[in-house]
């Protein structure tokens, strides 16, 4: 085998791709959450990771609890306390899911 040849090129190279480098795409999901307050002009909006399903029952049990305030965390990891006596309203969007990763 010559220094120049394919042959030689082909073993010094290492392999394109390397099989215990890869990792599946992974779907995650996203609620939108648009929350409304009283007195307010303007209006909180945030996406996170928990299911709609659980952000209703989370805040039905806040209202019928009596409960000062609900406390939301959003994708990116920030936290929103919002009072209970200031809601005018909740809006939840539907559940989002996007592909994170490189596709095969």
């Amino acid at each position: 085998m010559r220094p120049g040849s394919p042959e030689a090129f082909s073993q010094q190279r290492p392999s394109a791709i390397r099989q215990d480098n890869y990792r599946p795409a992974q779907e995650v999901s996203h609620v939108e959450i648009r929350i409304g307050i009283a007195n307010t002009g303007r209006e909180l909006n945030f996406e996170t990771n928990e299911p709609a399903a659980d952000v209703k029952k989370s805040i039905a049990a806040a209202l019928d609890a009596g409960a000062t305030h609900v406390t939301f965390a959003d994708a990116k990891g920030n936290s929103y306390i919002v009072p209970t006596a200031g809601l005018a309203y909740v809006e939840l969007g539907s559940e989002e899911s996007r592909r994170v990763g490189f596709v095969a």
